[in-house]
């Protein structure tokens, strides 16, 4: 494979950017660096965009060779806020097809070993704030949440309560990014929120639950026994913002 100084330039989405890294292998070229079109080139930058069509069959084509467990493992990285991920996932890519499912016993190779911790981290994070997100009832009885996680996990956090509250309409939004998650009841989008106007004031039933919730959770805790090293570790205080019963002690 030959190695250029060149950056090559995705849409921003996981698709375009698994067209991209095939086509760039299938040529036997070794990009200089991936980024995707939002990315702020500077004056030396060479960019390349391909204009690279977006296909998916491609994914039906890449199952052929490339597990699902593979596959899954490459989105959860492209959900990471790595800097590099793009060109991380590119050799990842390279090895997958090298060593198939048995890729992932090779940890002695550092981007193999990068690609499992970054994966491992973004899944702890969608897991974790399973637990944390606090929907609260709006005037017009939608759920309503805000989160401000450090990985792009909402669509992990959609899938999960889509089946979880597939018979309530709620709305999640992710502060950090400005994109808003909306279910009705049958599928969930993902749209930014520039896209949307969404009226959060609270229902006259939520300002009492809350205030039963946060009374509930201070009747209940023992003094001496509190250890805040030790809640910090099962609920790190960067999530704690948007927890109601602890959002107070920030």
């Amino acid at each position: 494979m030959k190695k250029n100084n060149y950056i090559y330039l995705y849409n921003d989405n996981f698709l375009s950017l698994l067209t991209l890294i095939k086509t760039l292998w299938q040529n036997k070229i070794i990009p200089a660096n991936i980024k995707n079109s939002n990315y702020q080139q500077n004056l030396f930058d060479a960019v390349i965009n391909l204009s690279l069509k977006e296909d998916d069959q491609l994914i039906k084509d890449i199952q052929k060779y490339l597990s699902k467990e593979i596959l899954k493992t490459m989105f959860y990285v492209y959900l990471s806020e790595n800097p590099q991920k793009e060109l991380i996932l590119f050799y990842f890519f390279g090895y997958s097809v090298k060593y198939k499912n048995k890729v992932f016993y090779y940890r002695n190779i550092t981007v193999i070993d990068k690609v499992l911790k970054i994966c491992k981290y973004v899944s702890n994070e969608s897991h974790k704030l399973k637990g944390f997100v606090r929907f609260r009832e709006l005037q017009n009885k939608v759920l309503y949440a805000e989160i401000a996680p450090s990985n792009n996990v909402l669509i992990l956090l959609s899938q999960h309560f889509k089946n979880r509250l597939k018979n309530e309409f709620w709305i999640i939004k992710d502060v950090n990014r400005g994109i808003l998650s909306i279910y009705d009841k049958k599928e969930f989008y993902l749209v930014s929120e520039e896209n949307v106007n969404v009226a959060t004031l609270n229902s006259t039933k939520e300002e009492l639950v809350e205030e039963l919730w946060q009374s509930f959770y201070k009747t209940i805790g023992i003094k001496e026994r509190k250890n805040d090293r030790c809640r910090q570790n099962f609920m790190p205080k960067k999530y704690w913002k948007y927890i109601l019963e602890v959002s107070d002690e920030l």
